[in-house]
């Protein structure tokens, strides 16, 4: 392949929210950036505040060339296990995007199955790429904000779980939450907490 060939090649990178919570979807991101036109202030979405994410998530969803974003719900979760799950939420984001890439970095050490999707895409796995690629980072902070929003909503229709303010994490006062009133159907009975809510519950 050509130095102008490698130029012109369409690179996605691909980050996920929501593997470690007891509550809620799995959502991934892919993110095409525009070359030679990065996004002043783009980073690792666990290093910005919540407010840096949201005023980011919109400049990214103007200023990307394109961008896709899937879920996988806590029933898939349950049914295919979470790294299943966070596969095909991988999946769903490159699928949702109006291009599709010719080569994507994934967030991580292992590579969704890319079979399928229109062409064929080369992958490369980055331990901690969301700190060091910005297609990657600019995909956490999309990640993360759409699902955060997702739960804010939730917690309007679950408000006893308090979603707002741990978005499903495993937080010591989800787990009392949790205890106190059990399981909602947001939480994912594969999960160990969760199952023993479950038995604990009468």
């Amino acid at each position: 392949m050509t130095r102008s060939e490698c130029s012109r090649r369409r690179v996605a990178g691909i980050d996920e929210a929501g593997r470690g919570p007891l509550a809620g979807p799995v959502v991934a991101a892919a993110v095409m950036l525009r070359p030679g036109r990065p996004i002043p202030g783009v980073a690792d979405s666990k290093v910005l505040s919540a407010e840096q994410r949201t005023i980011l998530s919109a400049v990214i969803r103007r200023d990307a060339l394109c961008f896709g974003i899937g879920w996988a719900d806590r029933a898939e979760i349950d049914a295919l296990n979470i790294l299943q799950a966070t596969f095909l939420a991988m999946r769903r984001a490159l699928l949702a995007m109006t291009l599709t890439p010719d080569h994507v970095l994934v967030d991580g050490n292992r590579l969704p199955h890319l079979g399928g999707l229109g062409r064929t895409i080369t992958a490369r796995a980055i331990v901690g790429g969301d700190a060091t690629h910005p297609a990657i980072s600019a995909a956490s902070i999309l990640a993360k904000t759409a699902r955060d929003i997702y739960m804010n909503h939730m917690d309007t229709l679950y408000p006893s779980y308090a979603f707002a303010s741990h978005k499903g994490y495993c937080t010591k006062a989800h787990q009392q939450l949790l205890e106190l009133h059990g399981p909602c159907p947001l939480h994912r009975r594969s999960f160990a907490p969760v199952r023993l809510a479950l038995k604990a519950d009468p």
